[in-house]
């Protein structure tokens, strides 16, 4: 199934796209197209495979996206998928992204892989990126940004991952909402948007 979205072809991701592995225990390494951690095996449970509901859950928000997120996110909404098609999750949790570096970058989108892995449909992860961390999600970043961890960030956001972009920093480099990648959703203030997000419930995380 194709659908287009503001003019783009949009295709579902394969379910073999995104391969995370570890390469030690100390940090996590991705492998080329990465996006989920495999993380420490899992304890046998009779709850459906998670596997099976992280693949859902990638079907949903791509078709979440086919029905217009993508343009809602131009425009500055600053909703994450539809949990009308997800369902209301029981866990919400925002990460604050305000460095670029590498290794900075990559110790937290291993934690929101590793949660999302975790948890599946039953989490809400919000990255709010602010000061020198917006360059992860621009077309055209003024800072260095490994190709990796670009991919990341994109296999993240296509398992539902929402990211934020602050307003003040993008304003600050006179950048406009067309400056940011598709799903980059632009909020006034990032640190309005950390406050307001743990007023709704989130927890919040900082490195």
């Amino acid at each position: 199934m194709i659908a287009m979205v503001a003019g783009r072809q949009l295709t579902p991701p394969h379910p073999k796209a995104l391969l995370y592995t570890r390469k030690d225990a100390g940090r996590g390494h991705f492998s080329i197209g990465a996006g989920l951690p495999t993380a420490l095996s899992a304890p046998a449970t009779t709850e459906i495979p998670m596997k099976t509901r992280l693949n859902r859950r990638r079907l949903l928000c791509w078709l979440s996206a086919a029905s217009g997120l993508s343009l809602a996110s131009r425009s500055g909404a600053t909703e994450g998928p539809d949990r009308d098609l997800l369902g209301e999750a029981e866990h919400k949790l925002v990460y604050q992204f305000n460095k670029d570096d590498p290794v900075y970058m990559e110790h937290v989108l291993f934690s929101v892989g590793a949660m999302l892995r975790k948890h599946g449909d039953n989490i809400h992860l919000v990255v709010t990126a602010i000061g020198p961390g917006i360059h992860i999600l621009a077309r055209r970043p003024l800072r260095p940004i490994p190709e990796l961890i670009r991919q990341r960030v994109a296999s993240l956001a296509a398992y539902g991952v929402s990211f934020h972009a602050c307003g003040n920093t993008m304003k600050a480099l006179n950048w406009n909402a067309a400056d940011m990648l598709d799903f980059a959703q632009v909020v006034d203030v990032g640190a309005d948007d950390l406050m307001r997000l743990q007023e709704q419930g989130y927890s919040y995380i900082s490195w």
